[in-house]
């Protein structure tokens, strides 16, 4: 199987180090994932900000670098990414024929992370140990687009010494949504102070989510709110914990 890691703008200039624990965790499992050089941004953020133009030229650069060899699948550790390459390219090169097919192509490809481990590699478990009580953030696009709503759970849910707690209004977005958190701050700033609420009064220390974005925007929001004391993590970041590493 011929896997391509498709790392967003989050984690390669702010996280990092999500990106180092999904190769990890991927390696234990049995798949050593390349990295194509030359890969950018997929477009998104002007894409939503109704750039199509824009877009789609970082979107063609996207298809060439990741058409340059044949992959059986394109991994990434956003639900956000995966949403706007899977749904949302065969819409921005529908005109354009020359485009159209290999975009189509990557668009079937990409998948997200936790996706990947529970549907493709048929995971039960992908390992992981942290003690505490945590919550699951599910992002708008991995919720509304993807429909990956279990599969982090179930990785979850063997990981040794952590409790996985239930919330209230789970289902709610965080209020980043990219550049809507730079043009409606106010806003922006009160929906994730109402998770926060939620958490708080689930008792949980610890928020985990399978998008830095979202992660980035609660955890700003925990720090200027007093709760410096919640831990935050993406999912891989669990996955790849224990053995003296916290991800």
């Amino acid at each position: 199987m011929k896997v391509a890691l498709f790392i967003p703008c989050f984690v390669d200039l702010i996280y990092p180090q999500v990106g180092v624990s999904v190769v990890r965790v991927l390696r234990r499992l049995g798949v050593d994932p390349a990295y194509p050089e030359g890969q950018t941004c997929c477009g998104q953020p002007a894409f939503n900000s109704g750039f199509l133009g824009e877009a789609r030229n970082v979107a063609r650069h996207f298809v060439d670098v990741f058409e340059r060899d044949e992959w059986d699948y394109i991994v990434t550790p956003s639900g956000s990414c995966a949403a706007m390459v899977s749904h949302y390219y065969p819409v921005l090169f529908k005109d354009h024929p020359g485009t159209r097919e290999p975009a189509e192509r990557i668009a079937g490809k990409v998948r997200e992370f936790s996706d990947f481990l529970v549907n493709v590699l048929e995971a039960e478990s992908a390992g992981g140990r942290l003690e505490g009580n945590a919550v699951f953030h599910t992002g708008c696009h991995q919720r509304r687009e993807l429909g990956v709503l279990h599969e982090p759970r179930k990785l979850l849910s063997h990981v040794e010494g952590l409790e996985l707690l239930e919330w209230r209004n789970e289902e709610l977005c965080c209020g980043f949504g990219g550049t809507f958190s730079v043009k409606m701050p106010d806003v922006s700033s009160a929906m994730a102070d109402e998770k926060i609420r939620a958490l708080e009064e689930s008792g949980a220390d610890t928020l985990i989510s399978c998008d830095s974005s979202c992660l980035m925007h609660l955890e700003g929001r925990l720090k200027k709110t007093g709760h410096e004391d919640v831990r935050v993590y993406h999912l891989a970041q669990v996955l790849d914990s224990g053995e003296g590493r916290d991800g």
